[in-house]
C-alpha cells in the first residue's frame, strides 16, 4: 500500500475506528507501543542511562567472566534512539561514551583483535561527522581531542588513521 492509499484509506474513517486502529497497533506491534510510550513520557535521562549501563556491561560485565565487546549493542541504541528522536546531544554522549568505555577496558587489557580497533575508528568517525552534521562539534570538541589523544597514548594499531582523520576534521571545521 503507497502513502497515498494510506491517507485515503484514513480518511474514509471516522474517529472512532481511528482509534481502534491506533490501540489495536499499540496492542500488537511492540513498536508502536514503545514509540508512543516514548511519545507521551520522554524520559531520555533513564533511556540513556539504561543504555550506558547495558553498554560498559559489554566491557565490564557484572555478571559473567569475559567481556563481549560488542559495540554493536550500542549501535542498536544509537539506532533507536534516532528512530524515537532523543535529543541529539544525548545521542552524541553514547556515541562517544561507548568509544571512551572501549578504550578504558584496552588500557586496563591489551586488545589483541585488529577488528575492535578498526571497529573503533568507524565509531569515531561516525560520532564525529554526526557532531559535524547536527552543528554540535564545538559542545563535544573536548571528549573528541580527549579520544584521539587517548589512541596515541594506547598506541592503537591504528592511531595514524585516527590522527588523519582529525587533521581533515580540523582542516575543515575547526
Amino acid at each position: 500500500m503507497s502513502k497515498r492509499d494510506l491517507k485515503k484509506y484514513l480518511n474514509e474513517l471516522n474517529k472512532e475506528q481511528l482509534e481502534e486502529q491506533i490501540i489495536e497497533l499499540y496492542h500488537k506491534f511492540s513498536d508502536v507501543k514503545v514509540y508512543y510510550d516514548f511519545a507521551f513520557n520522554p524520559n531520555e535521562e533513564k533511556l540513556i542511562g539504561e543504555a550506558k549501563v547495558k553498554i560498559a556491561n559489554e566491557y565490564f560485565p557484572v555478571k559473567g567472566k569475559r567481556a563481549k565487546m560488542r559495540r554493536s549493542v550500542a549501535q542498536k541504541y544509537i539506532k533507536h534512539f534516532l528512530t524515537l528522536g532523543v535529543d541529539v546531544t544525548m545521542v552524541a554522549d553514547v556515541m562517544l561514551f561507548t568509544i571512551e568505555t572501549a578504550q578504558r577496558f584496552s588500557s586496563r587489557k591489551p586488545v589483541k583483535y585488529e577488528s575492535f580497533f578498526k571497529s573503533f575508528l568507524i565509531a569515531y568517525q561516525q560520532a564525529v561527522n554526526f557532531l559535524i552534521e547536527n552543528g554540535i562539534l564545538n559542545e563535544f570538541l573536548d571528549r573528541v581531542v580527549d579520544i584521539k589523544e587517548e589512541v596515541n597514548r594506547q598506541n592503537w594499531i591504528n592511531k595514524f588513521e585516527f590522527n588523519a582523520f582529525v587533521e581533515k576534521v580540523d582542516d575543515n571545521f575547526l
